[in-house]
């Protein structure tokens, strides 16, 4: 079987070690148009490569899933260079983000089978005129509920999974709507093996997390070091409970970290989260480094009787599982 990178396909033999849910350059919709803001491309993708490479050199990391949504600055030429650069294989995706900070009218009012077209497009022929085809499909939705809007994105990437076979990868919101998510799937004929629902670790109901692994889905604890979201403690904690349960083959590592952020956040922010981003560039940590995950949250888990083997299990098999559609 092979695998849709942004420098071609390649066989899943050649995956490796995966960050499966990491990013590289992201914007918020509406700062292209901050001229106040200056962004420099090129510095980007320097410290993209930079930090890509350390991660191949110094803990064996392969390749590296970016499923930025269509909208938030999405760059596959980017990803392609810092690709080239690094020698980490890149994978890229297609799809809209949720509707608060996503999801453009037109595309929100454009109906199910126009949203299909155009996923196959990004899927089958290349992104724009890059000839860079996306390698899977992102999905996402809201807190709480799903939007009639986000509903059609989710019924559209059924659609264009079938049609080609991809991988899902989910946004979940304040740790809502995954067995939703996972409903919609189900209920238009797609595999949930083929799912990750994605940022599980922002909810510490034990419950939420049996119930979306039950249904055969993989799960995502992928915005681990994001404090305004979860503490790390109580991550670790979930997914202790996990594997100890049984479920470790269906979860998958990541951080949601990227290297660069064109404009300004696109979200209303806390003060305690400003004050806490202020002091990370003042250290010249910010964005905060990839290695996180490996230098911070692997020893957590260890403290809890998680073995580090179990952990690089999660990178290498669980990602190598689901990205080759493998039984569970």
């Amino acid at each position: 079987m092979n695998i849709q990178s942004v420098l071609g396909t390649m066989p899943v033999s050649e995956l490796g070690r995966t960050m499966f849910h990491e990013h590289l350059l992201v914007m918020y919709p509406g700062a292209e148009y901050d001229s106040t803001v200056l962004f420099d491309r090129d510095a980007a993708i320097r410290e993209g490569t930079k930090r890509l490479t350390q991660l191949r050199e110094v803990y064996g990391v392969k390749t590296f899933v970016d499923p930025c949504p269509i909208e938030l600055g999405r760059d596959v030429e980017a990803m392609a260079a810092i690709s080239e650069q690094s020698g980490v294989n890149i994978v890229c995706t297609t799809g809209f983000y949720f509707q608060p900070l996503g999801l453009p009218p037109y595309w929100a009012n454009s109906s199910v089978v126009q949203i299909a077209e155009l996923y196959i497009h990004e899927l089958e022929k290349g992104v724009g005129r890059t000839g860079i085809r996306a390698g899977g499909l992102k999905c996402a939705t809201g807190s709480g509920r799903i939007s009639d809007s986000e509903r059609k994105c989710l019924e559209a990437a059924c659609i264009a999974q079938k049609e080609t076979g991809v991988r899902i990868w989910t946004h979940t919101t304040d740790g809502t709507c995954g067995p939703d998510q996972q409903e919609i799937f189900a209920s238009n004929g797609v595999d949930l093996g083929q799912v990750v629902i994605g940022h599980c670790c922002e909810s510490m109901d034990r419950d939420y997390h049996r119930r979306i692994v039950e249904r055969g889905s993989y799960i995502g604890f992928d915005r681990i070091g994001w404090a305004q979201y979860q503490s790390d403690e109580n991550r670790a904690d979930s997914l202790a409970a996990l594997v100890q349960a049984g479920y470790a083959d269906q979860v998958l590592l990541g951080q949601d970290r990227y290297t660069s952020m064109r404009g300004r956040y696109g979200r209303p922010q806390a003060a305690e989260e400003v004050a806490r981003m202020e002091a990370l560039k003042r250290e010249g940590n910010w964005p905060p480094p990839y290695t996180h995950l490996f230098t911070t949250f692997f020893p957590m888990m260890e403290e809890r009787g998680v073995s580090e083997a179990v952990l690089f299990a999660m990178l290498d098999k669980n990602t190598l599982r689901f990205l080759s559609g493998g039984a569970l």
